[in-house]
């Protein structure tokens, strides 16, 4: 009888025991939630902020108040990652903010590491498609020379994601690439493409007006 009494009291101790750790669990689980709803709003409202002041840093007569916006941009940005580093947002909103500061040497870094993970596994394509066209740019700015097969690989993984449709700016950027490479054919489609996309294309343009040109100045010399 008194093992019986024993046993109950351990297993009603047990079952206490049991239900005191599954409501404590429970509880931080919902404050940690509520914790991170809270910063996840709050790293979206200054993302919105810093996306607003952006825009009109872009369209700013004067680059006093560009500048002053990109700053204000570049602030938000910071403190939304703040909130929620592994957003690519707040990286590629930074990132837009410093190129046009000038730093592109950090832009490119904020590009990296929204385009890696874990940051790039909530892009979507064509986000993702997007943030490799910008950091191919940054690339050819910062140094050509040496970042010209790395550029290519980020158009044509561009122009993969879009599923061959890619934009005007990718394939006027590949044909650039291309020109600089010697890839003349290459070139010459890319700066096709990209006016069958955008006829007023001044990039594509001006690419074949190059290759035109180069084409009939080596008919003009002909072999040696």
């Amino acid at each position: 009888m008194a093992a019986e009494v024993v046993l109950q009291v351990a297993l009603l101790i047990l079952t206490l025991t049991i239900f005191y750790t599954i409501h404590k669990l429970s509880k931080n689980a919902l404050t940690k939630l509520r914790t991170n709803n809270r910063a996840t709003l709050q790293a979206t409202r200054h993302f919105v902020l810093g996306s607003q002041l952006l825009t009109r840093a872009r369209s700013a007569p004067h680059k006093t108040q560009s500048h002053s916006h990109a700053k204000s941009a570049l602030t938000e940005a910071e403190i939304a990652l703040s909130l929620s580093p592994r957003d690519p947002g707040p990286h590629i909103l930074k990132a837009l903010a410093l190129d046009l500061l000038g730093h592109r040497t950090a832009a490119l870094r904020s590009l990296d590491a929204a385009l890696s993970p874990p940051c790039v596994k909530l892009l979507q394509e064509r986000e993702r498609g997007e943030a490799l066209v910008k950091r191919a740019e940054l690339k050819l700015a910062v140094n050509r020379r040496r970042r010209v097969d790395s550029a290519v690989e980020d158009l044509v993984e561009a122009v993969r994601l879009s599923e061959g449709e890619g934009d005007t700016t990718a394939f006027s950027l590949l044909g650039q690439c291309y020109e600089w490479k010697g890839m003349r054919e290459e070139a010459r489609k890319a700066f096709e493409r990209a006016l069958g996309m955008d006829s007023g294309s001044v990039l594509a343009r001006q690419g074949l007006d190059r290759l035109r040109l180069n084409q009939s100045q080596a008919h003009e010399i002909g072999p040696d």
